[in-house]
């Protein structure tokens, strides 16, 4: 199989649920899945893929479970998470273990600084041929969408946080 790049970007909701919805279809198909999550560190719903497909869904978290906002400083336990995630994305990637690798967040990761642009797309264009890869999250910078092969933008119309000043859901935003 040739493997393809996909970015899922933009500041609509569905990125990381599309890139988990193609996991799930890949690892049904028969394929060995990996994903990695950039800036998460908490529990959420989707974690639990592993243990309900085993031996086809590896999945690590990269982050701490406190939330980084827009505009704010990363510290440096923040960074050293992110890299050490790089590592062991570009690691599985390489490996010839997986057919869909997933670097969750990594767009937002490079943007709010946790990496530059050169070490995320480094390991970018070590993808091997035969490897699908999906990066997901806002703000992906020219050069990854120039590389990309297929590039989603989710594009908020309407969403119930603002106009309903809803909190995040288990099992549908968690």
């Amino acid at each position: 199989m040739q493997g393809r790049l996909q970015v899922y970007t933009g500041n609509g909701k569905g990125k990381t649920t599309a890139a988990l919805g193609l996991a799930v279809r890949a690892a049904c198909a028969g394929l060995r899945v990996y994903i990695g999550q950039f800036m998460k560190g908490t529990d959420y719903s989707e974690l639990c893929l592993p243990r309900l497909l085993p031996g086809m869904v590896e999945m690590e978290q990269y982050g701490t479970p406190r939330l980084i906002c827009r505009g704010e400083e990363p510290c440096p336990e923040d960074i050293v998470h992110a890299r050490e995630g790089l590592r062991r994305l570009e690691d599985a990637l390489v490996s010839g273990e997986y057919d869909l690798v997933v670097a969750d967040e990594l767009a937002v990761a490079v943007h709010m600084g946790l990496l530059s642009e050169e070490e995320a797309m480094r390991v970018v264009a070590a993808r091997p041929p035969e490897v699908e890869m999906v990066v997901t999250g806002r703000y992906a910078s020219e050069a990854l969408l120039e590389a990309a092969d297929l590039v989603t933008e989710m594009r908020e119309v309407r969403h119930y946080y603002a106009s309903e000043g809803l909190e995040a859901r288990k099992g549908i935003e968690l």
